[in-house]
């Protein structure tokens, strides 16, 4: 039980890698406040979690709806123990001079500048309790990504909003740190991968990109989440963990490379 009553702020944990630790916070005696904008995961997310936790219909980009839902949690609990910003997005699928405005606009709200909604919002709860801060990056923030341009500025922007926040907040024994994962399935790449001319190809390929020699389920996320925001990492703060299989590390493989060309 390494996170026993913790109250634990995540928002976009109705889907995904943010379900995946929702699971397995609840498992280690959390206590989770679950934020996502929609309403149909949420209720998902409700049935599966049950009534101890609260569930908040929030969008992060909007500075008003956050404040509300800092409200109703410690009106709920009382008390703040950690923030997990998970939410993002990351469409579209295009180089930098081909996205829109918009599209600009709405990965940053999302991506970053709810993480400046969520610190405003709660950093007085987590003074209170000497908590900690964790942020989902991703291993392009890093290496970069084809057709991804502005996502990966967001990415990059977590890694090194996550260092200096470690450094403003550690007077308050308040650490920050992030998770930097790089392929992993979620229900939204397995119908991606069988949308593909070649699924099996696919496959191949999101295996052979990591060493490790497979592309593994959104609960080794979790697994990193836990141990970082559990006690167990009291001397861990501004760390951008990756949870990448080695998938960083040397030159592409000469299978990843091929397959990938085949695709």
């Amino acid at each position: 039980m390494e996170l026993y009553n913790k109250v634990i702020f995540l928002t976009g944990g109705s889907e995904g890698i943010g379900r995946e630790c929702g699971r397995a916070y609840i498992k280690e005696g959390a206590r989770l406040v679950i934020v996502a904008n929609d309403a149909l995961s949420l209720a998902h997310a409700k049935h599966e979690f049950g009534q101890d936790h609260l569930f908040i219909c929030c969008d992060v980009g909007k500075a008003h709806e956050v404040e509300m839902a800092f409200e109703q949690t410690l009106s709920k609990f009382g008390r703040i123990d950690c923030i997990h910003n998970n939410a993002g997005i990351a469409h579209p699928a295009k180089t930098l001079d081909e996205t829109t405005d918009q599209e600009w606009e709405n990965l940053m709200n999302v991506n970053l500048k709810g993480i400046y909604h969520t610190v405003k919002y709660g950093i007085d709860a987590l003074k209170e309790t000497a908590g900690s801060i964790l942020n989902t990056s991703s291993m392009v923030g890093e290496i970069g990504q084809e057709l991804h341009a502005a996502y990966v500025a967001t990415k990059g922007g977590i890694n090194g909003l996550t260092k200096a926040m470690a450094l403003d907040y550690a007077k308050y024994h308040i650490r920050v740190n992030a998770v930097s994962p790089s392929g992993v399935y979620t229900p939204m790449l397995h119908k991606w991968k069988e949308e593909q001319p070649n699924p099996q190809l696919i496959g191949e390929y999101l295996d052979a990109m990591h060493p490790l020699g497979y592309c593994p389920n959104a609960d080794v996320v979790a697994d990193a989440c836990v141990f970082l925001l559990s006690d167990r990492a009291r001397f861990i703060t501004g760390c951008i963990m990756p949870v990448s299989g080695g998938a960083e590390l040397g030159y592409r493989s000469v299978l990843a490379t091929s397959l990938e060309n085949d695709v």
